[in-house]
């Protein structure tokens, strides 16, 4: 699994995942439960994860619509 966004803005993750359907490619959230268990105030970010092969589609998808991807090395 490839890390391709991460965020915690509560309205971007739906938004990805929905891109991401149309285009057959399944995806997944990570630290969904962590995030609901801190109280929404934004400390702990959510993943959307895509398995490698997927990635780079994915990542064209996501740009071609506004939404900033993870890229190693940027974000710490």
């Amino acid at each position: 699994m490839e890390e391709l966004v991460r965020t915690t803005d509560p309205t971007l993750i739906p938004f990805a995942r929905a891109l991401l359907a149309a285009e057959d490619i399944d995806c997944f959230v990570f630290d969904h439960n962590i995030s609901v268990l801190e109280g929404g105030i934004g400390a702990f970010p959510r993943r959307i994860m895509v398995r490698r092969e997927d990635l780079f589609r994915a990542r064209v998808i996501l740009r071609e619509n506004g939404i900033d991807i993870y890229e190693p090395g940027r974000w710490g």
